[in-house]
C-alpha cells in the first residue's frame, strides 16, 4: 500500500469509530471528488479553447461579426495570415528599393556639393548621366514623369502651407 492509501485508511478506521461512513463510502466520495474536479478542469479547458477561438476569429477581418465554425475560422484564419505575410514582403522590398533610392540620392547630393565647391560643372552633367543611367526610377519618383513644374508647384504649396 502506498502512504496515501494507508493515511485514508486510517482516516476511515478513524471515521467507523466514530459511527461515520463505511470504507466503501469514503472511496464512493473521493472518487466522486476526483471526477468532479476533473469534470471541472476539463469544463475550463474547453473554456479556454473556446474563448481562443473567439479571439482568433475577431483578429481575423474576413470573421468580423459573423458566425463561424472553428474549420471555418482555422481556414480563414491561415488564408489572413498568408496574405499579411505577402503584404509584409512586398512592403519590405518597398522598403529595400527605397533605401537604395535614397543612397543614389545621397550621393548625388554629394556629387552636387563636390562640383559646387570645386566649379567643375562638367564632371556635374557626367555624375548626373551615370545616376540616370543606374536608376531608371529615379526621375520617376515624384510619380508624374516631369521634373520641373512638380517641383515648382510643389515648392509654391509648401510656401502657402508655412504662410496659413
Amino acid at each position: 500500500m502506498s502512504d496515501e492509501e494507508r493515511d485514508i485508511d486510517i482516516e476511515s478506521d478513524d471515521d467507523e469509530s466514530l459511527g461515520g461512513t463505511t470504507r466503501g463510502d469514503f472511496q464512493f466520495a473521493s472518487q466522486a471528488e476526483k471526477r468532479a474536479h476533473h469534470n471541472a478542469l476539463e469544463r475550463k479547458r474547453r473554456d479556454h479553447i473556446k474563448d481562443s477561438f473567439c479571439s482568433l476569429r475577431d483578429s481575423v477581418p474576413s470573421l468580423h461579426g459573423e458566425k463561424a465554425s472553428r474549420a471555418q475560422i482555422l481556414k480563414k484564419a491561415a488564408d489572413y495570415i498568408e496574405f499579411m505575410r505577402r503584404k509584409n514582403s512586398a512592403h519590405q522590398q518597398d522598403i529595400d528599393d527605397l533605401k537604395k533610392q535614397n543612397n543614389l540620392l545621397e550621393n548625388q547630393i554629394r556629387s552636387l556639393e563636390k562640383t559646387k565647391y570645386t566649379g567643375n560643372f562638367a564632371a556635374m552633367t557626367s555624375n548626373n548621366a551615370l545616376l540616370a543611367g543606374k536608376s531608371p526610377g529615379l526621375m520617376e519618383f515624384d510619380g508624374s514623369g516631369s521634373d520641373t513644374s512638380d517641383s515648382e508647384s510643389s515648392s509654391s504649396v509648401r510656401r502657402k502651407k508655412l504662410k496659413t
